[in-house]
């Protein structure tokens, strides 16, 4: 669990308070265009520096519930450099919410045009093979996508101070399904 002091201490300016329960609404087809409205602005950005870009998280996946808000996940070659390209994706409209060094030297912008959270990490990083793995497998797993969302609804209605202590609250949750996705093996095509 995050506690307080490690959200202020990874917060660049000051964190925004919830203090209150996560709004959770109906999968929004729409959602979809949001993420590549931002993956434009992030390609012009930066060019051939973008070695990954994907859009995660409940938004993307389809008939899930989410909290309107797209995640996205772009790698470079090295995160912790971040003249390397956060100058180019302020210019764009993004803003530096976060900075994370000890997990994954991750970084996180607010969104240019929408309610996005953008999730920078180094090419290869750990991390980023989590959030596609947990995505690909929410996408064709009714059972577990049925699982999450049933656990987001019953969370989201606590109170919560930070949007972050919401995210650590479903850690179990997400990582009984990680461990159902590494186990799953698609049958041979014959």
């Amino acid at each position: 669990m995050t506690t307080e002091k490690q959200i202020l201490e990874a917060n660049v300016g000051r964190p925004s308070i919830l203090n209150g329960p996560i709004e959770l609404l109906p999968h929004d087809p729409n959602w979809t265009a949001w993420f590549e409205k931002e993956a434009t602005l992030i390609r012009t950005a930066l060019g051939d520096r973008v070695l990954l870009l994907e859009h995660v998280g409940s938004t993307s996946v389809p008939t899930l519930a989410a909290k309107p808000v797209i995640d996205i996940v772009l790698a470079v070659a090295d995160s912790a450099l971040e003249d390397s390209y956060g100058p180019d994706l302020a210019a764009q409209g993004f803003r530096l919410r976060l900075r994370e060094p000890d997990w994954f030297e991750h970084r996180l912008l607010e969104g240019a045009t929408c309610r996005a959270n953008l999730h920078v990490f180094s090419a290869g990083s750990l991390e980023v093979g989590r959030m596609l793995a947990f995505r690909d497998h929410l996408r064709s797993n009714a059972k577990d996508r049925h699982l999450y969302e049933t656990t987001k609804r019953r969370l989201a209605k606590q109170t919560w101070r930070y949007t972050q202590q919401y995210a650590d609250a479903k850690t179990d949750v997400i990582e009984t399904i990680l461990a159902r996705a590494a186990s799953f093996q698609p049958p041979e095509s014959g």
